[in-house]
Parts: C-alpha cells; sequence; structure tokens
C-alpha cells in the first residue's frame, strides 16, 4: 500500500501534495509501468484523506499521462522515462558555495509533459519513419506552422498566415536573421533596462544598437529620434513587469509607420501573466510589425523552439534572400510539437503550469509578507508573469546588498544590473525575484532564510 505524509502547505492543495507524492515514485521507479495502484477508497481510508482527493489526484495524474484507467479494473502506471537515482552526497568540505545558494536569479520550468510528450514522439516515428531524416524546408514543416498559426488565433486572437511563419532554433537563431531582413545598416533600439544577450546577439550581427528610455508606460517615442528598428516587449516587459498601455502603443505603431520603421514585438512570457488577459498583439496592427515568441518558458529551453511571423513584404524578402537557409529545428521535434499543439495539449498544459506558478507565487509573497523584516520589503509587480521585484528599505548600495544576500545563501539580481548605462535612483534596492524553477525544499529554504 502507499504511505505518504501528507502535510498541507500554503497554496497547495492536499490533492496536489498527494499527486506529486505518486508523480515522483512513478519519474523515480519505484512505481514500473504496469504495477496496479489501490483503489480510491482503499487509499483514502488508509492516508486518513477524503476519498474526493485521492479521486482528484488520480484524475490529475491520468491527465498528464501518468497512470491509466481501466474501467472496472482500477487505474495502472503508464510507462515514462523514468529520472536517474540521486548521486551520492557530496563531503560538506567539498561542497563548492555556489551549491548551497538559493538562486532567484533564473527561471525553469517547473514540470514538463514527459509521458504525452514520449507517446507523441513514439506517434511521429511510426507515423513518419525514413521521411524524418530528410532536411526541413528553411521555414520549417508546414504542419507546425498551421498549428502555431491556430494557437496564435485561439490565444492571441491574431489571424496569422501560416506560409509567414518561420521555425528556428530558438530566439537567438531568428535574432540573427533580422539584421540581414531589416538591413545591418539600421540602427535598433532595445528597452532600457533590458536584456543584455539580445544586446549582445545584435552587436555580434554588426548593427549598431542603442537603449530606449522607458517610463512607466514602457518605451518613451522621443527616444527613438535615430533609431530604424525598435525590439520590445510591449505585452510584458522584464525585468520590470511594465505592459505597455493603448495610447503608447499607438504612438509607436505611429512612429514605425511613418517613418518607414520596423517594430519587433517580442512576446516573452506572454501566457503566465496572472491578472488579465494579454493585450492584444500590435502585429497585425500594422504592417511594419514582426511577432517573435517561443516555446522556452511554456515548455523547456532544451528543446530550441521558436519562431517569427513575419510580414508578407519581408516574408517575400526572406524567400527570395534568405531562402538557401537550411531548417535548424529537427523535423522529429516540429512534428511532435505540431500534435501537441494541435491535439490540445500545449493548451491544457498552459492552463495547468498558470495554476501551479500562480499558487507558487502566492506561498512566496505570503513568505515575504510574514517574515521578520516585512516592514522593510515592498513587492512590486506581483502579476509581472514569472517574477516578480522587492523593494528593500536599506542604507546598502545594491553591491552591498547582493554580497549580504549572498552571505545569507541568496543568489539574487537586482534591478539596477539590468541597465546597460547608469542606472537612475528610482531602480536601486529592487530585487527581481525569478521564481518558476524553486521546488518544495527551495521554498522552505527561503523561509528559513527570512525568519533568519
Amino acid at each position: 500500500m502507499l504511505t505518504y505524509e501528507l502535510k498541507k502547505a500554503p497554496g497547495i492543495p492536499l490533492y496536489e501534495a498527494l499527486y506529486r507524492c505518486i508523480r515522483g515514485d512513478i519519474l523515480s521507479g519505484k512505481l514500473p509501468a504496469g504495477t496496479k495502484l489501490p483503489s480510491k477508497r482503499a487509499l483514502a481510508v488508509h492516508l486518513e484523506v477524503s476519498k474526493i482527493t485521492v479521486e482528484a489526484a488520480y484524475n490529475q495524474l491520468s491527465a498528464e499521462g501518468y497512470i491509466l484507467p481501466v474501467e472496472k479494473v482500477g487505474y495502472f502506471v503508464e510507462a515514462v522515462e523514468t529520472l536517474p537515482a540521486p548521486s551520492p552526497a557530496v563531503p560538506a568540505a567539498e561542497v563548492k558555495p555556489e551549491a548551497d545558494l538559493l538562486d532567484l536569479t533564473t527561471n525553469a520550468p517547473a514540470h514538463f509533459p514527459f509521458s504525452v510528450w514520449s507517446r507523441l514522439q513514439r506517434q511521429v516515428l511510426l507515423d513518419y519513419g525514413h521521411q524524418l531524416l530528410q532536411p526541413m524546408p528553411s521555414c520549417g514543416c508546414l504542419d507546425l506552422r498551421r498549428a502555431i498559426a491556430k494557437h496564435l488565433a485561439g490565444f492571441r486572437g491574431m489571424q496569422v498566415d501560416p506560409e509567414n511563419i518561420i521555425i528556428g532554433a530558438g530566439t537567438d537563431f531568428l535574432y540573427n536573421l533580422l539584421p540581414q531582413l531589416l538591413g545591418q545598416d539600421k540602427i535598433f533600439a532595445l528597452e532600457e533596462p533590458g536584456y543584455e544577450k539580445i544586446h549582445r546577439i545584435y552587436s555580434a550581427a554588426g548593427v549598431r544598437v542603442h537603449r530606449a528610455t522607458m517610463d512607466g508606460q514602457g518605451v518613451i517615442p522621443e527616444a527613438l529620434a535615430e533609431a530604424k528598428v525598435l525590439h520590445f516587449s510591449p505585452s510584458h516587459h522584464f525585468p520590470t513587469g511594465i505592459v505597455t498601455p493603448m495610447l503608447r502603443r499607438q504612438a509607436l505603431l505611429k512612429w514605425a509607420s511613418s517613418g518607414e520603421n520596423w517594430i519587433v514585438e517580442d512576446d516573452y512570457d506572454c501566457e503566465f501573466r496572472f491578472d488579465t488577459h494579454p493585450m492584444p498583439a500590435l502585429y497585425g496592427q500594422s504592417d511594419r510589425v514582426v511577432y517573435i515568441n517561443s516555446f522556452s518558458k511554456s515548455l523547456a529551453p532544451s528543446i530550441r523552439l521558436g519562431y517569427m511571423v513575419l510580414p508578407p513584404s519581408l516574408m517575400e524578402k526572406f524567400r527570395r534572400e534568405l531562402f538557401f537557409y537550411s531548417g535548424t529545428v529537427s523535423g522529429f521535434e516540429q512534428h511532435t510539437l505540431a500534435r501537441f499543439l494541435s491535439q490540445g495539449h500545449f493548451e491544457k498544459h498552459i492552463n495547468r503550469m498558470r495554476k501551479f506558478y500562480r499558487s507558487r507565487r502566492n506561498q512566496l509573497l505570503q513568505i515575504i509578507r510574514a517574515c521578520p523584516l516585512q516592514d522593510r520589503l515592498t513587492i512590486e509587480e506581483a502579476d509581472a508573469g514569472l517574477h516578480f521585484i522587492v523593494k528593500v528599505d536599506t542604507p546598502l548600495s545594491d553591491e552591498q546588498l547582493q554580497a549580504y544576500c549572498l552571505g545569507l545563501g541568496l543568489k539574487i539580481r537586482t534591478l539596477s544590473s539590468y541597465y546597460h548605462g547608469a542606472a537612475p535612483m528610482e531602480s536601486q534596492h529592487r530585487i527581481v525575484v525569478n521564481y518558476s524553477g524553486l521546488q518544495d525544499e527551495d521554498v522552505h529554504k527561503l523561509e528559513a532564510i527570512l525568519k533568519g
């Protein structure tokens, strides 16, 4: 009989705690494929929980493909890819300082639908066979482009021709195409503060990069005097969490159209806002907008699959001048993702992860608001997707604050560090908290650190 010590935790229902325990045993191989699970009633009695709790946990496991319900027989463990056994503990004397740090500087997917993904991969192998060994079109497979167009129509309200979509190995590859399409002689403007890697990619591609000043509504149009291309994230800026409102969007669209300029709309992290639905995309409101997104945050960065939607005029230029590029994503992954999207698995995964991340965020906010330092901590942009900002009332400089946190076991990054130039005073003493990759033990560790 399955035996677990179930404890209620803030923001985590009891059924989810049970679901995680059983899922962990399946992934570790402790519950091998074919194992029959106890009946809902028997397990409820054994664990001293309600039958509804067990039923909800089983339904979640079944929905994700970890177990298979057989009518009038019971529930059986499905064949899934098991996780490797943990390595032996390293003696304390050999542990590097970084190993014990709680990292709040990066995000990582909390879950991946391994069972569903592997099942679709098997189907693709059987259906396509040797066709998967053939080179892919430079724009990507048509099935995936059609699935992405349908997804954008349903989730973002965008009417996109699949023929105008380019599939690439992550956004890095797509960023590199843009100077070739838009002109290496043009000045590219990036948000200030912003993601430093984009600056490096464009600079390495040989274009001049300017930083566009922002206010509380996003990029200031007057800061684009010399620029011909604006690369920004109007629906969810990182790291500030700013959502560009309608009037500012209209001003930037006017800038793009009147001066024959271009906007690159980077729809970063748009799936994980919790307060409202994302605002309508800029793509389609002007023929001067390029749309870019990826599945790195929503699925996994290792899949390396991004996409770019070009307006018809740029797509014609791509076909005329850059069609010689080989497809950069394997057909195996493209066909698998096409089925994952078209069969509704992606939508279910996003809904599930949105609930999980909201719960995780609420957990952290509760811990911060209940800690002894609560009077010196102010939470800002709590609905900014997979991160939020904590303002610290301290006389320390940001460098000193970072060093102090390291001493406590926290690896942090301040808002001021995302500025390419001198950071303004209002950006000081603000910690950018990335939380999607935190596990349950990390949350408990953070709570212990803040309690001091």
